[in-house]
C-alpha cells in the first residue's frame, strides 16, 4: 500500500519529538515506501516547520518602545521596513538555496531509487549465480564420482588385459612346443617310413635268398639223390 503524506508528517513529528533528525532513511524505516515518495513530503514538512518558527513581526520591547516613543512611530516603522526588507532578501536567498538543494535532493533521491533497484537486481542475479554454482558443484561431484568409477573399471580392465596377455603368452609357448613336438613326430614318422621301406626291401631280399637257397637244397625230381 502506498505511503501517504500524513504518515510521513506523523513519522517526522515523532522523530523530531524524540530528539532525532528526520531524514529520508529514518522515515523510510518507519513508514516504508520509496525515497521518491518520502522526499517531497519531508521537504514540505520542513518548510512548514521553518515557517512556523520564523515570525514575520514582533512587538518592540517595552524599553525600546519607551525610548523610540520620542522619535515617533515613523522611525519604528522604517526600522521594521528595513528589517523586513533585509528579511525578504534573506528569505529570497534562502528560497533560492532551498530550491537548489531541493533539486539536488530530488536528483539524489532518484539516484537512490535507481541504485536500490540495481541492488535488488544484483541480489537477484547473485542468487541465480549462487544457484547455478551449487548446481555446477553438484554436477562436478557427480562427474567426479563417474570418473572414479570409470577409473576403477579401467584398472580392472587393465588387470584383465594383463592376465589375458599373460595367458596368451603361455598359450603361444604351449603352441610352439606343440609345433615342435608335431615337427619331431613328423620327422619320426618319416624316419619310420624310411626304416619300414628299407626293412621291406631287406625282407624282399631275404625272401629271394631264402627261395634260392631252398631251390638249391631241394632235390629235383628224377635225380638219384
Amino acid at each position: 500500500m502506498a505511503v501517504t503524506k500524513e504518515q510521513i508528517f506523523s513519522a517526522a513529528d515523532e522523530l523530531a519529538a524524540s530528539g532525532q533528525r528526520p531524514t529520508l532513511e529514518a522515515i523510510r524505516q518507519i513508514t516504508g515506501g520509496s525515497y521518491t515518495t518520502i522526499s517531497p513530503a519531508l521537504n514540505e514538512w520542513k518548510a512548514r516547520q521553518a515557517t512556523a518558527a520564523a515570525p514575520l513581526r514582533e512587538p518592540a520591547p517595552q524599553a525600546v518602545a519607551d525610548r523610540l516613543a520620542e522619535l515617533g512611530s515613523d522611525l519604528w516603522t522604517i526600522a521594521l521596513d528595513l528589517a523586513n526588507a533585509r528579511l525578504a532578501v534573506e528569505r529570497e536567498g534562502l528560497e533560492k538555496a532551498r530550491a537548489e538543494l531541493e533539486a539536488d535532493r530530488a536528483e539524489a533521491t532518484e539516484l537512490a531509487d535507481r541504485l536500490a533497484a540495481q541492488v535488488d537486481d544484483l541480489q537477484s542475479r547473485l542468487a541465480s549465480i549462487e544457484a547455478a554454482e551449487a548446481a555446477a558443484r553438484g554436477e562436478a561431484d557427480e562427474l567426479r564420482g563417474q570418473l572414479a568409477a570409470a577409473q576403477e573399471q579401467a584398472h580392472t580392465a587393465e588387470a584383465r588385459a594383463q592376465e589375458i596377455e599373460r595367458r596368451a603368452g603361455e598359450l603361444r609357448t604351449e603352441l610352439d612346443r606343440a609345433h615342435q613336438d608335431a615337427d619331431q613326430a613328423t620327422k619320426a614318422a618319416a624316419q619310420a617310413r624310411e626304416d619300414a621301406a628299407r626293412l621291406a626291401g631287406q625282407l624282399d631280399t631275404l625272401k629271394e635268398q631264402s627261395a634260392a637257397l631252398l631251390a638249391r637244397i631241394t632235390p629235383q625230381p628224377g635225380s638219384g639223390e
